[in-house]
């Protein structure tokens, strides 16, 4: 009796974009000064409707700011107040306001040229086209994720890996990649995040109009059972129902299980409620419609892949879920396994041991025993692909285990990481003996990038284009025009750097102000809020997640000093947090809370603010505005980090622990014997101290001054004179002759283009 059952319901046809009408083009005046109008086709509010929903459908429009722009012309209030959600904007806009907006030459020509680009993108010839596609006509991939950030209107996510995973789809995408994708739909998302008075975390939990989402019902149901026992015993077993869900990201297919349905009991339905949220079983229960339940689906779609990739361990059970399979068809268990292994790419995020999950054996085969009893896989079978050490009956199963154990291929997210993992699992590898380096435990790295399109402010990349000559945003595997960012002109690179600054300050004016206003203070409390910063002042950014280990609170470790850096009249310099610490996490809470009240001290107030609910949109205005992004986690406990990889697009600098990317990305004053000037700054050096969670408080503290205090003397000696020291012409030329070797020398490589152009020919079709 097989332990699963899927039902397959008609599925619903997608409808297909018809290519767009190109809009007519003048011809030259012989008068250069007299303009032609261009002549566009007039066009019935329900065709704009009609031909809105389509181009909304497919989330291509959230990396081209060509595809957002009909939305913002339709209605430019509507646009911001949604989150810059399309569904959303056309679901208020009423009759009235399409009529007007088909009246205007301008809105119609925004919508062809739109719709032109999207088929445009969609047919055109990839690079996986030009490079793969003859020698691998069958290759998919299925990517499997617990949370994927595509655009801040469309809550599925929490923080970075997320984030990476997006930007992961949408170069799969531009690329041509045959990749799909697995995760869950969430209808609270993660949370969202208030700062009460004294700077107190509120975790609210919204519940998001699926309706208001580029998200289709695929038709498809599937059934996955959850718990029994190994004998075939339903008692205790959750037959749990699942949707399979569709969202398009431009080329690529991202499917969703929710178990929010009528039919299934309400604890059943808890586990697509939320993003990291319940205890360790509930998670754990999520965790295997994830990974079973994603197979499937997968299944259920008629998708047979080549190879799965399992970005971090949550989705370790679609792995078990194949070996099962092999199990049922007759293999032995070796073979099974080896057949597992070569289908399977695994991708670890984490450096710190307790961030890995790890659950009771009894719990573990209690939730899989239909798994386990379809695939005829044994209780001490499991225990030796899930423990660390086999033969230690008290050891938890490790979900980082189990993936290490049934993936061929698996990497870190940077050289650092790399190093730091192979000596975390080299006992999984059997490297116990002192003489057996861990340089022999098969884990490499493959460093993260970012999706530069996503990203990259459209003035930035029209200054590029137009400054240096190249395409920033071009989908090739690797952008060598960004060489050319270093012959920029000073001048018209200052005067974007002044302008993106200057959004910066009033987007944060305009978030700081609403917040005030939100808590209830008064007229003159509000217009305070509302007059912070100084557009003209160096900014510095720290946004990222709320975790200890990042060290927010950092730069006020002493406070007399900082002060005199952020009061000088002559030389100002402010600071813009954002982040988000996880509901449970206290200590991070903390962090966020004495950020929070530095925001109130008396000699930083109006120079550090924080910014609340900390998503995609926030940290675009921070990673184009912002002029240096600062970085102080505890080395090596920062896996790989990306924000920092954001602002060089941007021209802004890094000033980081050597930790994460920056010690593959840094390049310091000299080194190739040039004399070139560095592109960002370092604070201390690459000696690691320490990775004891455990420290002695007083060694945490003598730490943490070591830190604080080279960081000052960077700001002091370095980083503020450098931006305030000017010549005739007003411009910082040693400043600005770093920020362009900033842009020359980072965008390239740390892309996801990159990255996943890498996975491709280094894992997919190895």
């Amino acid at each position: 009796m097989p332990p699963t059952k899927r039902v397959v319901k008609k599925s619903m046809p997608s409808k297909s974009v018809a290519p767009a009408p190109r809009a007519k083009t003048s011809t030259r005046n012989a008068t250069p000064k007299t303009p032609v109008a261009v002549q566009v086709a007039p066009i019935t509010p329900d065709e704009a409707r009609t031909q809105l929903r389509a181009l909304a459908m497919n989330l291509w429009w959230s990396w081209n700011e060509i595809a957002q722009r009909p939305f913002a012309a339709l209605d430019p209030v509507l646009w911001h107040a949604t989150k810059h959600s399309p569904l959303s904007v056309l679901a208020y806009s009423g009759p009235a306001t399409l009529s007007a907006a088909c009246e205007e030459p301008g809105f119609r020509t925004a919508l062809i040229n739109a719709r032109a680009a999207l088929t445009a993108a969609m047919e055109s010839k990839s690079w996986w086209d030009q490079t793969c596609a003859a020698q691998h006509p069958h290759a998919c991939i299925a990517y499997f994720c617990s949370e994927y950030a595509i655009h801040e209107s469309v809550q599925q996510y929490s923080g970075g890996l997320g984030v990476l995973a997006g930007d992961h789809l949408k170069s799969a995408s531009d690329l041509g990649i045959p990749l799909v994708a697995v995760g869950l739909y969430y209808r609270h998302g993660y949370y969202l995040q208030q700062f009460g008075a004294d700077g107190s975390t509120k975790v609210l939990y919204p519940v998001y109009d699926r309706g208001t989402m580029p998200i289709v019902d695929t038709g498809v149901v599937i059934e996955c059972l959850i718990g029994g026992t190994s004998g075939g015993n339903h008692s205790g077993s959750s037959l749990v129902r699942a949707k399979v869900l569709r969202m398009d990201v431009g080329r690529t297919k991202v499917y969703l299980l929710d178990a929010d349905l009528a039919e299934n009991r309400p604890e059943d339905r808890a586990l697509t409620e939320g993003l990291y949220k319940g205890e360790p079983h509930l998670r754990m229960r999520q965790q295997v419609l994830l990974g079973v339940g994603g197979m499937l689906a997968l299944r259920a779609l008629g998708i047979t892949p080549s190879k799965i990739h399992l970005n971090e361990g949550h989705a370790a059970f679609a792995a078990l879920e194949m070996l099962s399979e092999f199990r049922a068809k007759g293999m032995s268990h070796a073979d099974a396994v080896q057949s597992v292994r070569a289908r399977t790419v695994f991708t670890t995020h984490t450096p710190v041991a307790a961030g890995h999950d790890r659950y009771g054996m009894d719990m573990l085969c209690h939730e899989l025993a239909w798994v386990l009893a379809k695939g005829g896989i044994s209780r001490l079978e499991l225990e030796s692909l899930a423990r660390e050490h086999p033969e230690d009956a008290k050891e938890p199963a490790c979900m980082t285990v189990l993936c290490l154990r049934l993936a061929a291929k698996v990497n870190a997210v940077a050289k650092l990481h790399g190093e730091v993992s192979r000596q975390m699992w080299k006992s999984v590898y059997g490297v116990k003996r002192a003489k057996v380096s861990a340089t022999d435990v098969p884990i490499e790295h493959v460093t993260n990038g970012i999706h530069t399109a996503t990203w990259l402010d459209p003035r930035a990349k029209t200054f590029w284009n137009s400054a240096c000559g190249f395409d920033p945003c071009a989908n090739t595997p690797r952008n060598r025009g960004w060489k050319r960012a270093i012959n920029a002109d000073p001048a018209a690179f200052w005067q974007l750097r002044a302008t993106l600054r200057g959004s910066l300050v009033r987007f944060a004016r305009e978030r700081l102000a609403r917040a005030s206003q939100r808590r209830g203070e008064d007229p003159s409390g509000i217009n305070a809020s509302a007059t912070m910063l100084d557009p003209d002042a160096l900014t510095i950014g720290f946004a990222r997640r709320f975790a200890t280990y990042k060290r927010a609170p950092l730069i006020f470790h002493d406070l007399a000093r900082l002060a005199k850096i952020v009061d000088n009249a002559k030389r100002p310099v402010q600071f813009v947090f954002a982040g988000k610490a996880h509901p449970r996490d206290l200590g991070g809470q903390e962090h966020a809370q004495q950020v929070f009240e530095m925001t109130r001290h008396p000699s930083l107030r109006g120079k550090v603010v924080l910014i609340e609910e900390y998503d995609m949109e926030v940290g675009r205005a921070l990673v184009s505005g912002c002029d240096v992004w600062l970085n102080n986690p505890i080395r090596p406990h920062e896996a790989s980090g990306t924000s920092g990889m954001k602002a060089p697009p941007h021209g802004g600098l890094n000033c980081s622990i050597l930790d994460g990317w920056w010690p593959e990305g840094f390049k310091d004053s000299g080194v190739d014997g040039t004399g070139a000037i560095a592109n960002g700054w370092c604070i201390g050096s690459a000696v690691d101290e320490g990775f004891n969670e455990a420290d002695a408080h007083g060694a945490a503290v003598a730490r943490d001054t070591r830190d604080a205090t080279k960081l000052y003397a960077l700001l002091e000696k370095q980083i503020v004179p450098e931006f305030y020291d000017r010549g005739r012409d007003e411009l910082p030329r040693k400043w600005i002759k770093r920020a362009l070797t900033s842009a020359a020398t980072i965008p390239d490589f740390f892309s996801t283009h990159r990255m996943v152009s890498e996975y491709t020919q280094r894992c997919y079709l190895a």
